[in-house]
C-alpha cells in the first residue's frame, strides 16, 4: 500500500528538485508542467516555473533563451511540504531493533542523515523535530549545505514532569534557548500505550509555556488526555500533539485560545504496528502497549473527525514519524484527506447520499490537482450507486488520473 500511495500521488516537490538541480547548474532552469499547485490555493495549468540559482524567479511567461528545460508533463508540481512533528534521529540499529544501546555517536549521526535524505526525497523541505540534543548539529550541517536534508527546527532535549518544579522549568526553557533550540517540547501526559493520563502539573505547564512565550519560543505539548490538553491550552502553550482523548469541550477551548492541534493519525501508530517485531521489548513497547496502539487507530480517527466539526480549530500537518516512517510522511496526508472528506460526506448526507459522494469524488480530485475530462465528470455525476461512489472517493485519493477512478470492473446490481 505504501508503494501504491507514493507512486500514485504523482507529485514532484520543488524543494528537493531545486536543491539537486541548482547544485549542478548555473544556468536558469525551466520546469514545464501541466499542473502546478502554487501554495496559495490555486491550481495552474500548462505553464512553466523559472528557477534562478536556488530560488523560484517566476511562474509563467517565456523561458530564458539559455535555460535548461525539464518536461514534467503528466506530473503535478507542488511546493515542498512541511512536517511539524518528525523525530529525525529515531532509527533501527544494526541489529534491526529500535533503540540499540551502545551505538557509536558517529553511527547514530549517519542514521539521522539517512532519515533526512529519505524525508527530503519524499518532498518535505521543512520539518520540526521534537527533539534531541544531536538535532542541533544535524540542523546546522543541513543549513550549511554540507549534507542534503530538509530545513530542520529542533527543540533539543524535551522537558517533562521530572525536569523540576515550575521555577526550574523556567530556567531550563531559558537554557534551551541559549543552547539554540527553535522551540520547546513538553511531555504533559503518558503515551497512548499507557493510557495517556496527565503527568505534568498545571503549574509546571504554566511556567514552561509562559516563560517560552516571554522569550519568543513556541511550545509543542505531547498531550493525549483531555485533561492534559486542557491544561496546555489554559497555560498558553502553542500546540497540542496527538490529543487522542480530547473532548468537544476542550476542542472548543482550543478554538477560543488559538491553540493548534496536531492529530498524527496516518503514520505513527500504523508504523509501530507494521514494525512491531523491531520495537517489541524496548521500554513500554510490549503486548499491552501494542494492544493500546491497535485500539488507538480508531480512537485517534474518531477524535480527528470530532475536531473537524470545530470550524475555527487550527489543525496542522504532523506525522510523529519515528524509526521506519521517515520517507513515508506523505501517508499522513492520504489518511487526513480521506477522513476529512468522509466527515464532509456525512455532513452532506442530508442533501442526499448519492449527491454528497459525487461532490466528494470531484472535490478530492480537485484538491489533488487532477484534471477531470468532461466525459469522466459526466460519468461521475451520472453514477447512481452510492457504494460505487464510495469506492471512487477512496480511489480519487490515490489514482494518477481521473480515468483511473472510474476504471473498475462492472459489478452486478
Amino acid at each position: 500500500m505504501r508503494t501504491l500511495w507514493r507512486l500514485s500521488l504523482s507529485l514532484i516537490f520543488l524543494g528537493p528538485l531545486v536543491l539537486t538541480l541548482t547544485a549542478q547548474q548555473s544556468r536558469p532552469i525551466v520546469l514545464k508542467a501541466a499542473t502546478i499547485i502554487d501554495g496559495t490555493g490555486k491550481v495552474l495549468r500548462n505553464t512553466i516555473i523559472v528557477i534562478e540559482g536556488s530560488k523560484i524567479a517566476r511562474i509563467g511567461g517565456t523561458a530564458p533563451e539559455n535555460a535548461i528545460t525539464y518536461d514534467l508533463t503528466g506530473l503535478t508540481v507542488s511546493p515542498g511540504w512541511i512536517d511539524t512533528h518528525s523525530h529525525i534521529g529515531y532509527h533501527f540499529g544494526a541489529n534491526g531493533k529500535f533503540g540499540a544501546r551502545g551505538e557509536p555517536p558517529a553511527q547514530s549521526t549517519l542514521y539521522s542523515v539517512d532519515n533526512s535524505i529519505h524525508t527530503l526525497n519524499a518532498g518535505f523541505t521543512t520539518i520540526q523535530s521534537p527533539g534531541a540534543t544531536a538535532d542541533k548539529d544535524l540542523r546546522d550541517a543541513i543549513a550549511r549545505g554540507f549534507i542534503p536534508g530538509p530545513r530542520l527546527l529542533t527543540s533539543l532535549q524535551p522537558l517533562m514532569e521530572t525536569s523540576g518544579p515550575p521555577e526550574k522549568l523556567r530556567e531550563l526553557v531559558r537554557e534551551r534557548k541559549a543552547q539554540g533550540a527553535d522551540f520547546i517540547k513538553l511531555f504533559a501526559s503518558k503515551s497512548i500505550r499507557e493510557g495517556g493520563e496527565q503527568t505534568m502539573t498545571d503549574a509546571q505547564l504554566q511556567a514552561a509555556c509562559g516563560e517560552a512565550s516571554a522569550i519568543g519560543l513556541r511550545t509543542m505539548v505531547h498531550a493525549h488526555s483531555a485533561e492534559s490538553a486542557k491544561a496546555a491550552t489554559l497555560a498558553g502553550c502553542t500546540s497540542v500533539e496527538h490529543g487522542a482523548y480530547v473532548t468537544d469541550e476542550v476542542f472548543s477551548l482550543m478554538e477560543q485560545h488559538g491553540t493548534f492541534y496536531d492529530p498524527n493519525i496516518g503514520v505513527v501508530l500504523q508504523n509501530y504496528l507494521e514494525n512491531k517485531d523491531r520495537y517489541f521489548g524496548v521500554g513500554n513497547y510490549n503486548e499491552e502497549g501494542f494492544a493500546f496502539m491497535q485500539k488507538g487507530l480508531k480512537i485517534t480517527l474518531d477524535t480527528f473527525k470530532k475536531a473537524l466539526t470545530h470550524k475555527k480549530l487550527q489543525i496542522v500537518f504532523g506525522t510523529d514519524a519515528t524509526a521506519g516512517a521517515h520517507g513515508h510522511n506523505e501517508e499522513e496526508f492520504i489518511v487526513t484527506m480521506l477522513k476529512t472528506w468522509e466527515k464532509a460526506r456525512k455532513i452532506g448526507l442530508k442533501e442526499g447520499e448519492r449527491a454528497a459522494r459525487v461532490r466528494a469524488v470531484l472535490a478530492v480530485l480537485r484538491v489533488r490537482g487532477i484534471v477531470v475530462p468532461e466525459a469522466v465528470r459526466k460519468r461521475i455525476v451520472a453514477e447512481k450507486d452510492p457504494a460505487r461512489l464510495e469506492r471512487w472517493v477512496e480511489r480519487a485519493a490515490i489514482a494518477a488520473s481521473a480515468a483511473e477512478v472510474i476504471d473498475e470492473p462492472s459489478r452486478a446490481a
